[in-house]
């Protein structure tokens, strides 16, 4: 009789236990799937690489700009006004050449007239004065000659110390461009060292084709003169004679 109580306590406790559970919502139920959680952490370590290659790629970008940035600065040395200037110089050594200048007609005009066509049956003194004026024209060319020759050995100093400054800068350029314009200008000096090395051989080779000319149409003419001094009937008569004046 004492049982019937206890049996029907144990019953109530069990429904009362199984009410409760059916209460609960079921958010509050953890349950722990390995499968799912590797593949969450899966995803989210990809995600993770995703984003360091991005930084990476936003620095390899913000490096190029800085590259592009220096590869864009100019050279901050400029020596092409000096090795124009030298230049200059040596024309204007080239433009005051005296007599027979360089100029193509004026060279044909006067090289035809005082040493090509010279008139052999002129007078002794027109003869005497052919002479003169080739003798002056030589000596004048190599005048001419040695002041080119002294320009090019004074802009000697000036196109070391251009390359030098040049070499330097080239060196320690910071980028594509400045050292593009600093092989620029040193292309300039080697342009500027050339005109200078043609005035050169010009001016020398200009004195010495006038003096070879010059020595030709003495032949000629003293030629002339010896068959004049032996011509019968006419003999030598002694006289002053002045070959050149000042």
């Amino acid at each position: 009789m004492k049982k019937a109580p206890i049996h029907l306590a144990l019953m109530a406790s069990i429904a009362s236990v199984m009410t409760l559970a059916s209460a609960q919502p079921a958010s509050a139920i953890i349950v722990y799937d390995p499968s799912n959680y590797a593949q969450n952490v899966l995803t989210a370590a990809r995600t993770l690489e995703q984003i360091n290659n991005q930084i990476r790629q936003l620095q390899n970008q913000a490096t190029s700009l800085l590259n592009e940035a220096r590869n864009l600065e100019k050279l901050p040395l400029d020596m092409l006004q000096p090795i124009q200037q030298q230049i200059r110089q040596t024309q204007q050594l080239i433009q005051q050449a005296q007599r027979m200048a360089y100029d193509v007609q004026d060279i044909q005009t006067k090289f035809a007239q005082q040493y090509k066509s010279i008139d052999l049956t002129a007078s002794d003194r027109a003869l005497v004065q052919g002479a003169e004026t080739r003798w002056q024209n030589s000596v004048a060319a190599f005048e001419d000659a040695l002041k080119v020759q002294a320009g090019a050995v004074g802009n000697i100093e000036g196109s070391r110390a251009a390359v030098e400054s040049l070499l330097t800068a080239s060196q320690s350029a910071t980028g594509a461009l400045q050292a593009a314009q600093a092989g620029n200008q040193l292309l300039a000096v080697q342009s500027q060292q050339l005109a200078d090395l043609t005035a050169t051989i010009a001016s020398l080779g200009r004195a010495q084709t006038l003096d070879a000319a010059n020595a030709a149409a003495a032949k000629a003419q003293a030629r002339e003169q010896l068959r004049r001094f032996l011509a019968p009937g006419r003999g030598y008569v002694p006289g002053n004679t002045q070959l050149f004046h000042n």
